[in-house]
């Protein structure tokens, strides 16, 4: 049975490696989504740190939400925890921790990630330079999956990295959605405008569902039509249902492995279950905003949970 100890590292190094990629989509949707508005793009920057759970911390720092600020904030701010440079050098703390756990291509990626994005946000990072710098760290978090997924055994390693990597993003789904979805209910002006489609594409854009979204639905950017996509579709790989599955699957690995069960494997299948059988006309009728927040707060408790049964420490 793994240590507690080294299951903690990993399943932290995952989440830390997902939160950074996240943050670089959320910045990315954000910068996409200020070009649209003639003005107050302001609003749109303050929605990013909503999303990143951030909105506190940077008031208590800045007045202003501009794209220099919040990126910074976002991007470099080492007093930020969620940061991409906090992020990564979370992740790579805990992977030394873990070293031997995992393979020489691995600690190798996230080794080079680290170094190659200190670099990057060394200094302030110029608006016109924000897209490239943002593409730069979704490719260096790629990489390190890549060599992840292309190299390591399908043990309970595999397991807590997979279930710290999807607690993550299906938290990130559901916050873009929540925030998002109010931000942008547009008013009857703007319905059907090539704005109004814009704003929505940039949403799907901020979970890499743009083009996916096109071929299932056929570019019409309907509310109710992206939420179900977001959340129940099961082949979208940021779905809420698809992560479900996912950390589903890997608790009951481990449940095999080790023989037992405990109350994280009861309350995944439950979540799981939940959103397999779900219409999104039945989460609209009951509110999506309170799904999204009950869906926030059972993933807060599961992720806690899985600590606490597997002896994180």
């Amino acid at each position: 049975m793994l240590l507690g100890r080294t299951a903690n590292g990993l399943y932290w190094m995952s989440r830390y490696i997902e939160r950074a990629d996240n943050m670089a989509r959320l910045i990315d949707a954000g910068l996409r989504m200020a070009l649209t508005r003639t003005q107050n793009a302001s609003e749109e920057w303050n929605s990013v740190l909503l999303s990143a759970g951030a909105d506190v911390a940077f008031s208590q720092k800045y007045t202003e939400y501009t794209a220099s600020e919040v990126s910074d904030f976002l991007l470099r701010d080492t007093t930020n925890p969620s940061s991409v440079i906090s992020s990564i050098e979370t992740a790579r703390n805990n992977a030394r921790m873990v070293r031997t756990a995992l393979t020489r291509e691995t600690w190798e990626s996230i080794n080079e990630a680290w170094m190659s994005l200190k670099r990057l946000l060394a200094s302030p990072i110029d608006e016109r330079e924000l897209p490239k710098v943002l593409d730069a760290i979704k490719r260096e978090t790629a990489l390190i999956r890549g060599s992840f997924f292309g190299t390591m055994l399908r043990n309970e390693i595999f397991d807590f990295y997979q279930i710290g990597t999807y607690i993550e993003r299906a938290d990130n789904t559901a916050r873009i959605l929540d925030v998002k979805y109010y931000v942008l209910l547009p008013s009857i002006s703007w319905v059907g405008s090539t704005l109004d489609n814009y704003q929505w594409e940039s949403i799907l854009r901020s979970v890499s569902a743009h083009r996916s979204y096109r071929w299932v639905y056929d570019a019409d950017y309907k509310p109710s039509n992206i939420a179900d996509y977001l959340i129940l579709n099961s082949r979208m790989p940021r779905s809420l249902t698809f992560s479900y599955r996912f950390i589903t699957e890997h608790l009951r690995a481990l449940a095999q492995d080790y023989g037992e069960l405990h109350s994280s494997h009861a309350m995944s299948e439950r979540i799981y279950s939940k959103l397999k059988n779900g219409s999104i006309k039945d989460i609209f009728d009951a509110g999506l905003h309170e799904f999204l927040n009950d869906f926030i707060c059972d993933n807060q408790v599961l992720g806690d949970q899985v600590a606490l049964d597997y002896s994180f420490h």
